[in-house]
């Protein structure tokens, strides 16, 4: 187990210690014990966890990077973030919304005509701003029985380097009916960003990976960045990802999930990051930095996420961000992920000015540990 404090990161995330800052920053030997709970055995293999509050960094750390080597945890590992993703595309929508190129109640017909219809399915009746806070009603393909059955255990070994054009996905998820009509009510969908991300491309002329580099990795410097395509190896110096492939075992086989196509997730999972630009992309997002003060409030409009399929208790969904009230009564912002053997969160207080980014490199650990460190830092003293 590690810890450092600094006043100053580098662009990957990397503490500069000295001794000034050491005496400066606020004692986190709770959030450690909070770290090697984690990693007690049969938890997570490793965690890691960044928090900057005002000038002060601190990262810490617990468990390994690499369950063979015994490498520990590093403050610039890569890591895949899965649906904190989210987070960047709907910031570009909302620069392009902020741009005039788009309105947030624009229809999925107006950009992407034809593409969502019959089933219960209108695109007529869609509109942009509801596929950003999961209004929409359009059934999340990754629930799709068939789909689904790929992704565990000896059939996701098989599939693992599959790739699929996010066109596919979105005709997985229109192929289960509405459950209920736009507005109506909250359904989580990554089917929803697949459509907006379609959108940000037919606005732009270019790809989607492109505008996400051409306007948020860019200029934010986040080194350690990328979105990855169908390339299956995570880039540089990262953590290994460890999965239980969905096992239903009461002691499940534990399986490398690193390497693998993650085109199944794109514009609503896909994105390698760091903590260190985490920590850089949500403060300046939180603070106001990268939206006009019309769009941010848009953005933080959030609605209840009780609904047909319960989703986070205590959480209400905004447009690529949500707000959680844990169980302490503490409420931060932000958004958080899970993907196989990644459960990845970037939360902090409404101004951005307290922030925690925290990745697990085990998925059978995720939102009770999440919840446990979140409290940890942020105690009673964060509000909505």
């Amino acid at each position: 187990m590690t810890s450092h404090f600094s006043t100053e990161a580098t662009t990957e995330g990397t503490p500069e210690v000295s001794a000034a800052a050491v005496d400066a920053t606020p004692d986190r030997s709770a959030m450690q014990h909070a770290l090697d709970r984690a990693t007690v055995p049969g938890g997570a293999p490793g965690i890691v966890v960044e928090v900057r509050e005002g000038s002060d960094a601190w990262f810490g750390t617990a468990g390994v990077s690499d369950t063979w080597t015994g490498q520990e945890r590093r403050p610039s590992e890569r890591f895949r973030i899965g649906s904190t993703t989210k987070a960047f595309t709907a910031t570009l929508v909302l620069q392009l919304a902020a741009e005039g190129r788009l309105g947030l109640d624009d229809t999925i017909e107006r950009w992407l005509p034809g593409m969502v219809a019959g089933n219960g399915y209108d695109g007529r009746a869609i509109t942009i701003r509801q596929l950003l806070d999961h209004t929409s009603g359009i059934f999340n393909y990754a629930n799709d029985a068939e789909f689904f059955k790929n992704g565990i255990g000896e059939a996701w070994l098989r599939h693992r380097y599959d790739t699929y054009a996010p066109e596919q996905l979105i005709r997985i998820g229109l192929a289960t009916p509405a459950p209920f009509a736009p507005g109506d009510a909250f359904l989580y969908s990554n089917t929803n960003y697949f459509l907006a991300a379609l959108i940000v491309e037919e606005v732009t002329g270019g790809t989607f990976a492109e505008a996400l580099t051409q306007r948020i990795i860019r200029p934010l410097r986040l080194t350690g960045t990328y979105l990855p395509g169908t390339e299956a190896a995570i880039r540089g110096t990262h953590c290994r990802h460890y999965s239980t492939l969905f096992a239903s075992d009461a002691q499940p086989v534990i399986h490398d999930a690193t390497e693998r196509n993650q085109s199944f997730a794109w514009a609503a999972g896909g994105i390698v990051s760091t903590t260190g630009d985490l920590q850089r992309f949500f403060g300046a997002l939180l603070q106001g930095h990268l939206l006009p003060a019309e769009q941010q409030r848009e953005m933080f409009t959030s609605v209840d996420t009780a609904g047909p399929v319960p989703w986070i208790p205590g959480t209400r969904y905004g447009l690529g961000v949500f707000s959680w009230t844990l169980p302490s009564g503490v409420t931060v912002w932000g958004n958080a992920g899970a993907t196989y053997g990644s459960w990845t969160c970037a939360m902090g207080s409404r101004d951005g000015e307290h922030l925690l980014t925290s990745q697990i490199n085990g998925d059978w650990s995720g939102l009770p540990v999440l919840a446990d460190i979140l409290t940890t830092e942020f105690g009673t003293a964060v509000t909505s």
